[in-house]
């Protein structure tokens, strides 16, 4: 085993004096994401039980380190950032203890990303060395194909690894896990087709790494029916992660309360608008790529067009081309799930939550001077605020007059807040071991407006696997948002002649961080600091579970509606 940090190493590092200044902080930093990456065997990631261990022992270490900084005198801007180190330190904390996605989840050994994700890193928990085969221009030059089989070649390795490895009894995470390694099979069977010319390294490392693959999917079917365990990380587990690590005010009840707000808010405004608008012709989605084409184009530029000629943020260069480049292409009416749905009958309001793009391209072109903030927090610590955002940014528009010339697409507006409300409710029953898998596929199905959410296509799966797979991450856009209100609210409130665009253009200054922290420091309100401990030191131990969650009394499950169509 191969271990970039050895005890002793750590036991040094816990011996140094009290350290004084955010520029110890900015160092300490870069050694705490070295040291939390650490560890290769085999020539891929380390995931074994003695490596894990090792890095529970470590981390400790780290913690102290990090408790030692004598903040007194700091400016809130510093303090911030202590606390984003802090809930790194606990991200990886919680996972040693608690998720050990390593241990309980077979998706977390996928390899292969074909495709971008419109957020600041990937959700939900990946190991340390993907293969982002979206950054590769094809065809591959001799570099990109000698850059790309060395990658390849860790595929195997590493899914010998995780049949060692993966001795937890999640059941519903491991049969959604194998659906999604399915997905890294079906990516290599294309690279395959796209690399015919290459060279014949490359060739033998695409080879290797389907017949891993394929070895790997059949031991995780045939492990399957062993497989009787919860796959929540039950509700005591959930609020010290939303404290902790994800530096949320709120906990599971909380959570719940807003989201059931939302879902019935969403409901009753969409029927509203349905009986307003009565009189008018349905949205009919684009009939071919032509006019899917034109239709989508056309939306990006008078989204663009609104907010330069009403005020509501600064429009740069990268802004039209950041969505132009991702409005995609033409689906069948057979093939639409809910998002393409929105995307052929009124992309507008699709491309509000995109964002996305927007938040991308400011990290790309314009980084932050702060280090600590100038990429990805680890463990989607920037779920709420990213995610959060680009929700709350859709009904903002609405509000703001953007839908007003096609009133008929206020109304998914509405209909995308319920889907995302329903889905984050049903993942909170589900990561609270009080409904499976299969009953928050169904609640989201049947509490998503008139039928738009097929109970069939791969996305309800995909998304709550994904939301049991990363806590918090299935509500972050309906609690993100509502944080996000609260902020815009208090802006206003406490800073006089404050616009709309001040909010829009100096939301991105402050890095890609959990809303509470941007409201520490924008607003200077201390209230929510203070009740996540933001201002005490940082918690040495897990006081929760550290083992396999146990089933907890189950509750009856919420009850599921019948579809509204």
């Amino acid at each position: 085993m191969a271990w970039g940090w050895t005890l002793a190493a750590a036991a040094m590092l816990a011996a140094s004096p009290v350290l004084a200044g955010p520029p110890e902080l900015d160092r300490l930093f870069a050694e705490w994401r070295v040291f939390e990456a650490s560890g290769t065997r085999d020539g891929a990631p380390d995931y074994t039980p003695a490596a894990m261990t090792a890095k529970a022992a470590a981390l400790k270490t780290w913690q102290a380190r990090l408790a030692k900084f004598d903040r007194s005198g700091w400016p809130v801007a510093d303090q911030v950032d202590w606390n984003l180190v802090r809930a790194e330190m606990n991200g990886l904390d919680f996972d040693l203890h608690v998720l050990k996605p390593w241990q309980r989840d077979p998706a977390f050994y996928i390899s292969l990303w074909t495709s971008q994700s419109d957020t600041p890193a990937h959700e939900g928990p990946v190991h340390h060395a993907p293969i982002e085969l979206w950054q590769y221009s094809f065809p591959l030059d001799a570099a990109a194909q000698a850059k790309l089989a060395g990658e390849l070649h860790g595929i195997a390795p590493l899914l010998r690894q995780a049949r060692g490895n993966l001795t937890g009894n999640a059941r519903d995470l491991w049969t959604s896990g194998t659906i999604s390694v399915g997905e890294q099979a079906s990516g290599l069977d294309e690279l395959a087709t796209r690399i015919t010319g290459a060279s014949p390294e490359l060739k033998a490392a695409v080879a290797e790494a389907q017949a891993a693959t394929a070895e790997y999917i059949a031991w995780l079917t045939a492990e399957a029916p062993k497989k009787t365990g919860p796959s929540g990380v039950g509700i005591e587990n959930y609020d010290w992660y939303l404290k902790n690590v994800q530096l949320s005010p709120l906990t599971w009840v909380g959570e719940v309360a807003i989201l059931k707000r939302e879902l019935g808010r969403a409901h009753s405004a969409l029927r509203l608008e349905e009986h307003n608008h009565r009189d008018l012709p349905p949205l009919v989605g684009a009939a071919d790529e032509a006019a899917y084409t034109v239709q989508a184009q056309a939306a990006v530029r008078r989204y663009i067009d609104f907010a330069r000629d009403n005020d509501i943020f600064t429009v740069h260069d990268y802004m039209a081309p950041a969505l132009l480049a991702k409005i995609g292409h033409y689906v069948p009416p057979e093939k639409q799930d809910f998002f393409t749905i929105v995307q052929h009958r009124a992309p507008l309001a699709l491309w509000m939550h995109w964002y996305h793009w927007f938040d991308l391209a400011v990290m790309r072109t314009d980084p932050n001077p702060d280090p600590i903030r100038r990429g990805a927090l680890l463990y989607n610590i920037w779920d709420t605020r990213s995610e959060g955002f680009a929700t709350a940014n859709e009904e903002m528009m609405l509000h703001a007059g953007l839908f007003d010339v096609s009133p008929r697409e206020r109304e998914v507006v509405w209909i995308m807040a319920a889907q995302r409300a329903a889905r984050g409710l049903a993942s909170l029953y589900a990561q609270a071991n009080q409904i499976d898998l299969k009953a928050a596929q169904a609640m989201q199905v049947a509490r998503t407006p008139n039928g738009w959410m097929s109970p069939t296509l791969p996305l309800v799966g995909f998304e709550q696997g994904l939301y049991l797979r990363q806590p918090g991450y299935g509500t972050s856009y309906i609690t993100g948002k509502y944080q996000v209100d609260k902020l815009f609210d208090e802006l206003f409130e406490t800073k006089p002649g404050f616009t709309v665009k001040q909010f829009y253009d100096g939301l991105n200054g402050f890095g890609m961080i959990p809303p509470s922290m941007v409201r520490w420091q924008w607003v200077g309100n201390d209230d929510e600091a203070k009740a996540i401990g933001a201002e005490q030191a940082i918690t040495p131990a897990l006081p929760l579970a550290t083992s396999e969650p146990s089933d907890p009394k189950v509750k009856p499950s919420p009850r599921i509606p019948a579809p509204r169509r």
